[in-house]
């Protein structure tokens, strides 16, 4: 990595995402950026390009939490300060590791010191160096929730705050925040996606001409970094120079009623929840106003606004693609709208290369955005996401659509874990109910306070204690140890043999993987698909964060054919064999979706029985969704459920409504039949 920086204004495209960058440069109030797009398409240079165009700021000397000279936070841990003279610095990106941890985020107080002399000895996390300037948060949807939250609250209150055992500390934490994504690797939340301000959708140009620009400058900054900033130094002055009289102007700027009437009408429209898409809209009709250099919003300003705050507020569930009916946004505005002759510039410049300035989010064509769950192609176009599954033939059927999601029972897998925070099952984490204490390993995190002073009462006479104060040592402390909930690898087997392939059936077979996999976006866990049909079975999704792709490979899944069980489950036994390499404290949950039959082959069942029991005895969690239906019933499915050490369940009654109990522990079963 070089030490020169590329420069803003020598990114190729991406007229959203620079403008959408530059809008929160003049007014840090918008609420910050995420950026969504495929890899490798400038998101992470353009942001730290920004960096460089911004003013400088006054600081106060010395300060550790960049208060300003004229304004110095009242209550700064360094402070208190007097007004005065500063210094002055460059503003400053600073970027969070997707694998920070808590206390490197909002820094740390020492514990040992607050209990025994009664001082805040605090040292500062990135949220503090931030303050002022940028921060960067790269793969933001891989972030754990709880950074994620604490990210989030400090963005909105403007202050961070470390609170351990009743001793707190506060500082101010103002920046501009920009998080980048690549959707096929996950999706946030929705209610974490509206605490961002502004969305863009990235993508590489399909231009050949732009592609070859794209490459021409990359390579001649690779070669000379310093004398490439050179030559585009002039085209950043004048950028910067242009944030700077955007930001005088901004108080100036005049939101009419007009303006607002158009706002609240296009969020009532579109029908998003709450009222912060009402707010940030205005403030990014406001600024880009005063990035075009005028003192009114008109209604394209209102337009452009709604394109970059309301796309993701769309979504309501992780299988929407996010995105606007510009239609439908032109005919409210239309309808709102009351400018008159008092918009005589129909056309303004809020972005810096000319009219336009790109505030219109690219659509995605068909090879964009391979992570998000658009509408899935229609069976026998060629256009299937996934590798085409394995054993077709004449018998084959055209793919049916699943059949609504709804809310599932919960599955769990037993025990006590240790893997990555989630929402599933129960496993040690560093948040959670507290269960009990130990010697802390490293850095002192969680303290329980009670076993600490337990702890260190026995040794206050010999440690010669005259007041009232209580003296610790280094070997009273103990962390809390603490139960929580830990996201699991859903494995899907799914049968899509000849036996499933009533049109009624598999539609709600899929309905139901559906709803299992709306379950796993909700828990944050990582799924996978295996499906099994013809000759062979096939790994349809790798184990991945994104269910959205697991929802387009299973929505375009054709069936027809025998129903080679075996090797749906030989199949499933070898990804998660690979996958326990990969990432070996994630526990799994295997989930097959069949009636049972086994056919194909030399002894169908007896082979699949022994592939099941390879589960059974590496004590893999597992469930059979059981969807034979009819009058005649085999139980084959149960029997399945038997092999695999695990229980069975009907489709009605995966239901969370359903008037039939699910056992949420799912070997439970298995230690009955044992007793």
């Amino acid at each position: 990595m070089t030490s020169t920086p590329f420069p803003f204004t020598a990114v190729v495209g991406q007229d959203d995402l620079r403008l959408a960058l530059l809008l929160n440069a003049v007014s840090p109030a918008v609420g910050g950026v995420l950026v969504r797009g495929e890899k490798g398409t400038a998101k992470s240079t353009a942001v730290r390009a920004l960096s460089a165009l911004l003013p400088p700021v006054a600081v106060v000397p010395g300060c550790r939490f960049s208060c300003a000279p004229d304004a110095p936070d009242p209550g700064c841990p360094d402070g208190p300060h007097e007004p005065g003279t500063g210094t002055r610095r460059p503003a400053r990106m600073v970027e969070l590791p997707v694998g920070a941890s808590e206390d490197r985020l909002v820094g740390a107080l020492d514990i040992e010191r607050a209990l025994a002399e009664g001082v805040k000895a605090f040292e500062p996390g990135l949220l503090a160096d931030a303050h002022r300037g940028i921060l960067y948060v790269d793969e933001v949807n891989l972030l754990h929730d709880h950074l994620v939250d604490l990210l989030l609250d400090a963005a909105a209150m403007g202050a961070s705050y470390v609170e351990r055992e009743g001793v707190s500390v506060r500082h101010a934490s103002k920046f501009l925040l920009v998080g980048t994504m690549n959707p096929e690797e996950g999706e946030l939340r929705p209610q974490l996606l509206d605490r961002f301000g502004l969305t863009v959708e990235v993508a590489a140009s399909r231009e050949p001409d732009q592609r070859v620009e794209v490459v021409r400058r990359r390579l001649a900054h690779d070669d000379d970094p310093a004398g490439f900033a050179a030559r585009w130094a002039g085209e950043e002055a004048d950028v910067r120079a242009r944030i700077v009289a955007a930001r005088e102007l901004l108080p100036s700027v005049v939101l009419g009623d007009a303006a607002l009437r158009q706002i609240a009408a296009t969020c009532a429209a579109f029908e998003v929840d709450g009222m912060r898409a009402d707010i940030v809209m205005a403030r990014t009709a406001t600024a880009l106003a005063a990035w075009a250099g005028r003192t009114d919003v008109l209604a394209e300003d209102v337009r452009q606004a709604a394109l970059l705050a309301l796309p993701h507020r769309r979504r309501r569930n992780p299988f929407d693609a996010p995105g606007l009916d510009e239609d439908k946004l032109d005919e409210t505005l239309d309808e709102f709208g009351d400018q008159g002759d008092d918009d005589p510039d129909p056309d303004p410049d809020p972005g810096p290369d000319g009219p336009g300035g790109g505030g219109r989010p690219p659509e995605q064509g068909p090879e964009d955005g391979a992570g998000d769950a658009g509408p899935p192609p229609e069976a026998g176009t060629g256009d299937d996401p996934g590798p085409a599954p394995a054993g077709g033939g004449a018998g084959e059927r055209s793919a049916v659509r699943p059949a609504e999601p709804y809310r599932t029972k919960v599955l769990s897998v037993p025990g006590l874990g240790e893997g990555t925070a989630g929402r599933r099952s129960r496993a040690r984490t560093e948040h959670g109910r507290t269960t009990g204490d130990r010697r802390p390993r490293g850095a002192l995190t969680k303290l329980h306070l009670a076993a600490t002073v337990r702890a260190a009462a026995p040794h206050q006479r010999e440690r010669g204690r005259a007041g009232r104060g209580l003296v610790v040592r280094r070997d009273d402390l103990r962390q809390a140890t603490r139960e929580g909930r830990e996201g699991n690898l859903v494995l899907f087997v799914v049968d899509a043999s000849g036996s499933m392939a009533a049109r009624q059936r598999m539609s709600a077979v899929k309905g139901a993987v559906l709803s299992l996999l709306l379950d796993a976006y909700q828990r944050r866990d990582k799924v996978g698909l295996v499906t099994f049909r013809g000759s062979a079975a096939d790994v349809a999704l790798p184990p991945t964060s994104s269910v959205d792709a697991a929802a387009a490979r299973l929505e375009s899944l054709p069936t027809g054919g025998r129903t080679p069980l075996a090797a749906g489950l030989l199949k499933a036994h070898e990804v998660l064999r690979v996958e326990r390499l990969r990432d070996p404290a994630r526990r799994a949950l295997v989930v097959v979706v069949t009636d049972g039959r086994a056919t194909g082959g030399v002894e169908p069942v007896a082979l699949a029985g022994r592939a099941a029991r390879l589960f059974a005895a590496e004590g893999t969690a597992s469930v059979v969704v059981d969807c034979e239906s009819g009058p005649i019933r085999l139980g084959l499915a149960g029997q399945l459920a038997g092999e695999l050490g695990g229980t069975a369940v009907t489709l009605d009654e995966l239901r969370a409504d359903s008037i039939a109990g699910l056992v949420k522990d799912v070997r439970e079963t298995g230690s009955r039949r044992a007793a």
